[in-house]
């Protein structure tokens, strides 16, 4: 096991996942793409879009700052839940996920790095493609994009990508998802005729590319 494993073992083992949004399994794999990235030094800030409370926010932070990075962190919310479904998010195993699903206050998120006696990230609140350019940094390493409808995805990419230095990675949760399946169609449908297409990996319904 190599020495970032093994940290990110550790922290995975040393602190609790404040939430069952996400799997300690697929908080390896998102802790581990965020790792290689930093590993190759891909220049560029880390950004979430699609916060929540914070469950995969405060490990992002407590690797970042296992390694001593002082690269800029930064999360992005409505904080008003999930945003109105289209036809590409109607669930394939009868599941039902409404409008408004998923709300929590940005009061919560930073009530849950305090706890944790962690420096909070750089919050923008609102709608991925209502904040203005401005609210974007300019070169992004690594992403993670967990908005879970097509809509939220597809507007993430839109902003993400051409942002994404060469080597950096997006990392999506939900895709492949029966739940959730806006999420791989509009990653699909977006790297239609682009580089990466076709190379997106999936593990644990967690999918990610690397920028070619």
């Amino acid at each position: 096991m190599s020495s970032g494993q093994e940290r990110i073992t550790a922290l995975l083992h040393e602190h609790p996942i404040i939430s069952g949004m996400i799997t300690r399994r697929q908080l390896e794999i998102v802790l581990s793409h965020l790792h290689q990235v930093l590993e190759a030094q891909v220049h560029g800030a880390v950004v979430e879009l699609g916060c929540c409370m914070g469950t995969t926010s405060l490990f992002i932070r407590r690797l970042l700052d296992a390694r001593e990075s002082r690269r800029r962190f930064i999360v992005y919310d409505s904080f008003l839940g999930l945003p109105a479904k289209r036809a590409e998010d109607e669930s394939l195993d009868g599941s039902i996920v409404r409008e408004g699903s998923c709300k929590c206050e940005r009061e919560v998120l930073l009530a849950n790095f305090h706890q944790a006696g962690l420096r909070p990230p750089e919050i923008r609140e609102g709608w991925f493609r209502a904040l203005p350019a401005r609210s974007y940094p300019e070169s992004i390493a690594f992403a993670f994009l967990d908005g879970d409808f097509y809509q939220s995805i597809w507007d993430s990419l839109n902003i993400v990508y051409p942002r994404l230095s060469r080597g950096g990675v997006i990392v999506m949760h939900d895709y492949s998802s029966l739940m959730l399946p806006g999420v791989e169609r509009a990653c699909s449908e977006f790297l239609r005729g682009k580089a990466e297409e076709g190379h997106v990996t999936k593990q644990e319904l967690i999918g990610a590319f690397h920028k070619r």
